[in-house]
């Protein structure tokens, strides 16, 4: 009706309210209510507030509305208008009503037939369309509604690799959407794919993966699929995919090991890849027209599609992660996938959102969307269907595709319950599984405790990037000796009263970093801050602060180039600036190449020394002494039970501008350093350690 606007809610189980913008003078209303097509018993208002061109007006029903079920008002004066029900999904016991517990959500197939099961708890109607191929039309079949606002139907018949999407009907309204369970995808998620999982096993060579005991024994190498294998200077085949960082033998043009095998030949432990799962900011039909780091996540079951071997085949994305998958682990190398659970981009674009309105992302106190971290919609963590979607899609992930880790962005907006439950079932798998992510501090809408580093001990399975770590150590080696006390804390874990408070209970907690992909390159934050060291200096520099993140107790962490002092130009926040700004440079890889070997050399003695690997505050305080000479950093391992052979043990950062001259009783021997030994007499020697480096000292 022309100049009237008509919108009617369910505001609480039994209570409809019904607003009306009009021009014309108010009048009484007393709708029907229509159930499913059925005209019921006219509706009396129980309160009606009006103003001028505005009324709202409040009928109580008889009992609760029950969802499911198509609903309308039908009134004579301005026709029929539809129950908004997504409100439904606020009153106090939705979750307790809905929550469906069942491990057959998505599609499961079958030779003789494929079962697809979706949660729609608002929904009156769910239809499938399923195709078996491209030239097929689409088949229909209404599905049925069960308990907990699921609905299910089988469709007889072999239908692998299928492509199938649902419509969904929510308060009227019909929308397209594919399932929030898919575990395969046409191009750009266009439409979900019907996948034999059984025809697809792999051995993922877990016999050739090492135990980690504690997560100090890990040494953690940061990279992207892309980024890893796209540049020109090696002979890498499969360019930015999945398959590119699965080959072996690839070279450098000067004959240097490139991707899997040059991570591989720095002896780390762990691989983090950047988001893996299917984002949506590359087009997958065109993959090389756009960049992305993938932190804005559509399908969390399925792997990313524009890094797949054979773009037009939905099996390729997953066969050639699996693969990927499984060559790391024959080089000895588990695998960390960086998970984000915290945020969608725009939750109107979501299928989440399409299927459930209203349920899926937070608002806050005044009703508005929350965006918490700048980046897009939080996802309500804390709500059990959310909760066990997130859980759902990291046991798929260890599952099927093998993997051995997860790093989470933004942990600190996801709730501390859900995180724990994915720590459950992942070391309840693997034993040795790690998991860590960012635990800053954002606040929330919720009052569930989040996965902030406030609440380590909510946590105690989990590692936090350690902000604190990254500051000193950067701040260290660019000059500033404010920070050398600082320094001393967090070169032995942040976890002990040395010159500053702990900062978590244990190193097991900490993950000592200087460089990762967010923030700009540790060779560009040196070169904008000190613009008077030659290009030498400057690695020199990149290089010493890398040593002491891989000598710190803690678990180290390196962000891919950063071993070489991979510069992005000077620029920060690069998640779609392109390949120029974001690439491993392995022509740089050539020039530079004694660096990587260096760090290389770190870690392999890392891995030797078992003092290194201590976490417990009790064994840490004891067990060594923290000094400073000639502005140098002496950490000395006291404790000869901690050091094998038993031997005296003392690393030198020195991070100052001239050499640091430390006197030892002999006999020593330089592990690590660029050290010259100046005789004192037949009982004692100087070792003195270059500006900016790091060594490691061995004595009887």
């Amino acid at each position: 009706m022309k100049d009237t606007y008509l919108n009617a809610r369910l505001i609480q189980p039994d209570l409809v309210r019904l607003v009306v913008f009009s021009s014309l003078p108010w009048e009484k209303i007393e709708p029907n209510l229509v159930i499913d097509g059925v005209v019921g018993p006219k509706m009396r208002p129980t309160r009606i507030n009006t103003l001028a061109s505005l009324a709202i007006a409040d009928f109580r029903l008889d009992g609760e509305l029950a969802l499911g079920h198509s609903y309308f008002l039908q009134m004579p004066q301005y026709g029929s208008i539809p129950l908004e029900v997504s409100e439904a999904t606020s009153f106090p016991d939705f979750d307790q009503k809905y929550y469906y517990d069942g491990n057959d959500l998505g599609a499961t197939y079958t030779k003789k037939g494929t079962t697809f099961v979706v949660w729609a708890p608002l929904a009156s109607n769910l239809a499938l369309y399923i195709r078996d191929s491209e030239k097929d039309p689409f088949e229909i079949y209404t599905m049925r509604r069960e308990d907990k606002g699921v609905y299910r139907i089988f469709v007889p018949g072999d239908h692998k690799n299928a492509q199938y999407h649902f419509s969904v009907t929510n308060s009227e309204t019909r929308t397209r959407v594919t399932d929030p369970y898919a575990k395969g995808s046409t191009q750009n998620g266009a439409e979900s794919v019907v996948v034999d999982f059984a025809s697809l096993k792999t051995h993922f060579h877990e016999e050739c993966l090492p135990v980690i005991e504690e997560d100090t024994d890990a040494i953690i190498y940061e990279c992207h699929v892309r980024d890893m294998t796209i540049h020109g200077g090696s002979d890498i085949v499969h360019k930015g995919t999945f398959k590119g960082l699965s080959e072996t033998g690839r070279k450098t043009k000067s004959g240097h090991p490139a991707g899997l095998d040059y991570i591989a030949s720095l002896g780390v432990t762990h691989v983090q890849l950047l988001p893996i799962y299917d984002y949506g900011s590359v087009d997958e039909k065109n993959p090389m027209s756009g960049y992305n780091w993938g932190y804005d996540p559509a399908q969390y079951f399925v792997p990313e599609g524009s890094y797949a071997s054979k773009l037009d085949d939905p099996l390729s994305r997953i066969k050639d992660c699996k693969e990927m998958v499984a060559s790391f682990h024959k080089k000895g190398i588990r695998v960390v996938m960086d998970v984000v659970y915290n945020h969608v981009y725009e939750y109107q674009a979501s299928v989440f959102e399409k299927i459930v309105p209203n349920y899926y992302f937070r608002h806050k106190g005044n009703g508005k969307m929350a965006n918490t971290s700048g980046c897009g919609d939080d996802l309500a963590s804390e709500r059990p269907m959310v909760r066990k979607m997130i859980v759902d899609a990291c046991k798929w992930w260890i599952d099927e595709y093998g993997i051995d880790g997860f790093r989470f962005d933004l942990m600190g907006i996801i709730d501390c319950d859900t995180l724990n439950q994915i720590a459950d079932y992942a070391l309840s798998k693997d034993p040795s599984f790690i998991l860590y992510g960012e635990g800053w501090n954002m606040g929330g809408e919720v009052r569930e405790p989040l996965g902030h580093m406030d609440n380590y001990a909510l946590l105690p399975r989990f590692a936090f990037f350690n902000d604190f770590f990254r500051e000193t150590i950067k701040n260290l080696y660019c000059g500033d000796r404010g920070a050398m006390n600082n320094a001393k804390n967090v070169l032995v874990g942040s976890c002990t009263d040395f010159y500053v408070g702990p900062k978590f209970p244990s190193a097991t907690q900490t993950i000592n970093y200087v460089e990762c992909h967010d923030n700009g390159t540790y060779f560009d934050i040196v070169s904008a801050r000190r613009g008077d060291l030659d290009e030498k200096a400057r690695l020199k520099t990149v290089l010493g602060a890398t040593a002491s993140v891989i000598f710190a107790l803690g678990i180290p962490f390196i962000h891919a180039g950063q071993e070489i002092g991979l510069s992005k130009c000077g620029l920060d926040n690069t998640y779609n600036a392109g390949d120029k700004y974001n690439q491993f440079d392995y022509s740089l890889l050539d020039e530079r190449f004694e660096m990587s070997l260096e760090v290389a050399k770190a870690i392999a003695l890392r891995k030797k020394l078992r003092a290194l690997h201590i976490f417990d505050p009790r064994v840490i305080r004891p067990a060594l002494h923290v000094e400073e000479c000639d502005d140098a950093i002496l950490v000395r391992f006291i404790d000869p039970n901690l050091i094998a052979p038993k031997k005296g043990l003392t690393f030198i950062f020195n991070a100052s501008e001239h050499d640091a001259g430390i006197s030892f009783t002999l006999p020593l021997n330089v592990l690590f350093g660029e050290c010259k030994l100046l005789e004192i007499d037949d009982k004692t020697n100087r070792v003195v350690v270059p500006p900016r480096s790091v060594a490691v000292v061995e004595t009887a």
